[in-house]
C-alpha cells in the first residue's frame, strides 16, 4: 500500500461547528526522551494554535528524564506506571486505568501498540479513536499480531511511519480508507551552531540504543585516516558501553557524548557530515533536521531512512556495515557531497505548521 492514501472514513458523528474548540485525550504507550514523544509534544503544541486542546497525556509508563521533557513544554502527565515493555504488549490493566480518563473528550489519539490496543479498549462508546505507530513492529515480547487485529475495528483513523509501519497496519483489517501517511514535525531549521565547536566535525543525535546504532559510527569513524572530533548528541541505555567502545577502538579523545541536549540543532548546524546509521528507522527526524540545515547526511538503507534520504538528498549505506559507512564518510570529507538544496526543500514540509494542517482536518472529519 502507498504511503500517500488520503481517503479518510469515519463513523457518523453529529455536526460541530469547525471552529468550535476540540478536546483530544492523548495516550503514549512509553514516555522517554525520544523521536516520537518529541513529535507529539510539536504536535500538541501545533494544534493547540489551531483551537485543539490536549485535555490530558496520558502514559503508560515513562522516565524522569521524559516527565521533565515534558515539564519543559508545560504539558502535564499522568503516569499509569504499575507495567513495563507497554510499547509492544497489550495490558488489561492498562486499559482499566485509562477508561475513567477516557471521558468527557472529543478525540482520542493513541501512539504506540500497546497505547492503541488499551485506548480501543477503553475509549467510550461513540468518541473516535486515531492510533499511530511509529515504529517498525519487532515484537521483542512476543508477537501480539493477533490482539492488534482485534481492536482495529475499533480505530477510526491509523497513521503509520514509515513503510514497515504502514505494511503491518494495512494487514489489521482497519475500515476502508481508515490508514494513512503519519507525519512528523522537526524544529531548528534556522540553528546556529554553539560557539567554538571545531570544524571538520561529525554529528549524531538520538538516543543511545541499539536500534539507532550510535556504536556502528565509532566502528567507522575508527577506520578512518584522520578521525575528525565526532559528537554523539543524545542519551540512553548505551552510555557506558558507548564510551567503553570509542576507549576500545582508540578514538576517545575524538568522541564527545555531549548527554541530552534541548537544541541539538545547534551541534549539526555547519557540520562536516551528519550520521544516521540506524538498524531501524521508520522516518529520522534527525536526518531531516540536518537536510534542513543544509548539511551532508550519510545514513542507513533500512525502512523509511531510504526513502528520507531518496531522490538524491542524502547517501544511504547497507546498514551494520562500519567499511561501508567510513568510506562515504571519507568522500564527504574529501568534498563528495550531495546538492543541498532538494533536502532543505525537503525538511521545510514538515514544519509544526504543516504538521497541524495534515492532523486537524482528520480530527474534525470524524467528530462531524
Amino acid at each position: 500500500m502507498s504511503l500517500d492514501t488520503v481517503v479518510m472514513a469515519g463513523r457518523s458523528r453529529s455536526s460541530r461547528p469547525s471552529t468550535a474548540t476540540l478536546r483530544v485525550a492523548r495516550v503514549v504507550a512509553v514516555w522517554e526522551p525520544g523521536g516520537a514523544q518529541l513529535a507529539v509534544l510539536r504536535l500538541i503544541a501545533a494544534l493547540r494554535r489551531r483551537g485543539v486542546v490536549t485535555t490530558r497525556l496520558l502514559v503508560g509508563e515513562a522516565t524522569s528524564a521524559g516527565l521533565e521533557l515534558a515539564a519543559r513544554h508545560r504539558v502535564p502527565v499522568e503516569c499509569y506506571g504499575d507495567e513495563t515493555g507497554l510499547q509492544w504488549r497489550p495490558s488489561p490493566e492498562f486499559a482499566s486505568w485509562l477508561a475513567p480518563r477516557l471521558s468527557h473528550v472529543d478525540v482520542v489519539h493513541a501512539h504506540m501498540f500497546g497505547a492503541w490496543w488499551a485506548a480501543a479498549e477503553a475509549a467510550p462508546r461513540g468518541v473516535p479513536l486515531v492510533a499511530s505507530e511509529h515504529n517498525e513492529m519487532t515484537w521483542p515480547a512476543g508477537d501480539f499480531s493477533t490482539a492488534a487485529s482485534a481492536v482495529a475495528p475499533r480505530i477510526d483513523a491509523f497513521f503509520a511511519h514509515g513503510p514497515a509501519a504502514l505494511d503491518f497496519a494495512a494487514g489489521l483489517g482497519l475500515r476502508p480508507g481508515v490508514l494513512r501517511a503519519g507525519r512528523s514535525a522537526v524544529i531548528g531549521l534556522d540553528a546556529r551552531p554553539l560557539p567554538r565547536l571545531p570544524s571538520p566535525r561529525i554529528t549524531f543525535t538520538g538516543r543511545f540504543r541499539s536500534d539507532k546504532a550510535p556504536d556502528l559510527l565509532l566502528r567507522a569513524v575508527a577506520l578512518l585516516r584522520e578521525p575528525p572530533m565526532t559528537y554523539l548528541v543524545g542519551d540512553g541505555p548505551d552510555r557506558s558501553r558507548l564510551v567503553d567502545l570509542a576507549e576500545r577502538l582508540g578514538i576517545a579523545d575524538r568522541v564527545v557524548p555531549t548527554g541530552w541536549s534541548h537544541a541539538p540543532a545547534r551541534y549539526v548546524a555547519g557540520a562536516s557530515v551528519h550520521v544516521v546509521p540506524s538498524r531501524e528507522e521508520a522516518w529520522s527526524q534527525s536526518a531531516v533536521v540536518a537536510l534542513g540545515l543544509g548539511v551532508p547526511v550519510i545514513g542507513t538503507a533500512v525502512d523509511g531512512l531510504s526513502r528520507t534520504l531518496g531522490d538524491g538528498r542524502g547517501i544511504l549505506v547497507p546498514p551494520d556495515d562500519p567499511g561501508a559507512l567510513a568510506a562515504a564518510i571519507e568522500r564527504v570529507l574529501a568534498g563528495d557531497r550531495p546538492d543541498p538544496a532538494p533536502g532543505i526543500t525537503y525538511a521545510r514540509t514538515f514544519t509544526p505548521a504543516r504538521l497541524a494542517g495534515h492532523y486537524l482536518p482528520v480530527y474534525r472529519a470524524l467528530i462531524r
